[in-house]
């Protein structure tokens, strides 16, 4: 059993990755600050910590170095990212970018605790006379290569030549655009380019466009320099400059207003970053990603995104397809997922039910990849037998079609008022004129990129101010 300090001072969040880590037989200590965990505890004595990087008081990046030879692990946003970037330069093991996947943080954890148990193979201690849970499903088996890619998983014929192409654009070092609808995987195909190109060692980098205030996007990506904003006590890095020698993903481009779609072209043509307020240029070496759900020939023509920079930008492209053009995969990432998860969620593994299978397979899935996620994890939680009906999926009525525009007395149209769709429109409506998108997001329970992200598929504009 591997000991690991927990230190997040989030509770809800804390409370979910301790009953995980438990889970997956973990010894786990929590702490809310870096001051607690060194007041209360030897650092010296974990085989392991994970940590958020903003933290009241110290930043958890502090933990770098204190806690003798065990792996520091950094949770982060994007704003936090270059911080834990600089990390892992000084030595911290890794870093994970919020919103992750359970999966992905236990196979992390996994990764960097040498000699811990294999995932799957053991289970929490139970008391004497209580039942004993059955055991977790083992890792997802490999499978053929024409089936998966880097967490890609696909068998139509429009996957394999994505596949084809990923594999073929990977080594090169120019920059790549990526089109899909929303929820096609568009980063998970970036991560797949970056671990089979030859900066796979050093940092990957994801920015969503759209998640970061207009105000602020031009100082994250490039830095700024002492004063040169408002609030900038000190200099900082930009995004960009964290990606050294590695991948910088900027997802939903398209979103960059003007100014700075006028400073990135500058940043293709010249390899050099210049901070906001500098006047010297640095050299950064950095294999640019963009993607973008977005029509750019459209926003060409219209003037709302620079010529220069679309053919700057699309060196290399790649166009995911949504997954009603893909035959047989919702069925394949259905299962591929029912096993991930039962894995992350320590439960033996879960089938479905000929009609449940009938209707993913049937089912046009307008939220494409992060819809049937949604799906399966519903259906995962409210299980109480070891299959999955077509009744857990909610898939038993045709989809409703998002309203044309939105109106503060508009209801006709939307999902039925027990639909979590529903209940998301009319939460939004009623709070977006007293509450920030900050607000908004929280009091739902998702990030601000889910909150944009939804916004865009339900055709819920932010009010102008």
């Amino acid at each position: 059993m591997s000991r690991i300090l927990l230190v997040e001072d989030e509770v809800v969040i804390r409370t979910e990755l301790r009953r995980l880590l438990v889970r997956h037989g973990h010894d786990v200590i929590e702490a809310g600050s870096v001051e607690d965990a060194s007041a209360d505890h030897d650092l010296r004595a974990f085989d392991l910590v994970l940590a958020d990087v903003r933290l009241p008081g110290a930043p958890g990046t502090a933990l770098v170095g204190q806690c003798g030879g065990a792996p520091v692990v950094l949770m982060t946003s994007y704003a936090t990212v270059k911080a834990a970037v600089d990390a892992v330069k000084r030595g911290a093991a890794d870093y994970l970018s919020k919103p992750f996947d359970h999966a992905e943080l236990v196979a992390l954890l996994d990764h960097h605790l040498p000699g811990a148990r294999p995932a799957g193979s053991a289970l929490p201690d139970v008391a004497p006379g209580a039942s004993v849970p059955a055991p977790p499903a083992p890792p997802v088996p490999p499978t053929t290569e024409d089936d998966e890619l880097e967490g890609m998983v696909g068998g139509s014929a429009a996957m394999r030549e994505v596949f084809a192409r990923v594999r073929k654009v990977a080594p090169s070092e120019a920059t790549l655009l990526v089109l899909g609808e929303s929820g096609t995987g568009k980063e998970t195909l970036a991560r797949a380019v970056h671990r089979l190109s030859p900066r796979r060692q050093l940092a990957f980098v994801p920015v969503h466009c759209a998640a970061i205030p207009e105000g602020q996007i031009e100082g994250e990506l490039f830095g700024y320099e002492r004063g040169a904003v408002p609030g900038a006590i000190s200099a900082r890095a930009g995004l960009c400059e964290a990606a050294e020698g590695g991948t910088l993903l900027l997802d939903e481009v398209a979103e960059l207003p003007p100014k700075v779609q006028a400073r990135l072209l500058r940043f293709l043509q010249t390899g050099e970053v210049r901070r906001v307020g500098a006047t010297r240029a640095r050299r950064v070496d950095v294999r640019l990603v963009a993607a973008t759900r977005r029509d750019l020939v459209a926003m060409v023509r219209d003037g709302s995104f620079m010529s220069d920079l679309y053919f700057r930008l699309r060196v290399l492209e790649i166009r995911l397809p949504p997954l009603r053009e893909r035959p047989g995969d919702a069925l394949r990432l259905a299962e591929s997922l029912l096993r991930r998860r039962a894995w992350a969620m320590g439960r033996a593994p879960l089938t479905l039910t000929p009609e449940a299978r009938a209707a993913i397979a049937a089912a046009p899935w307008p939220g494409n990849i992060r819809e049937l996620e949604n799906a399966v994890h519903r259906a995962m939680v409210l299980a109480d037998a070891s299959e999955i009906g077509l009744e857990l999926l909610g898939l038993d009525a045709p989809p409703q079609p998002p309203s044309p525009a939105p109106a503060a007395d508009a209801h006709e149209g939307e999902p039925p008022s027990d639909s979590l769709e529903g209940y998301f429109r009319r939460f939004v409506l009623e709070h977006q004129h007293e509450l920030t998108e900050t607000e908004i997001a929280r009091r739902l329970g998702i990030s601000r990129k889910a909150l944009w992200e939804r916004r865009q598929r339900l055709g819920i504009p932010r009010p102008r101010s």
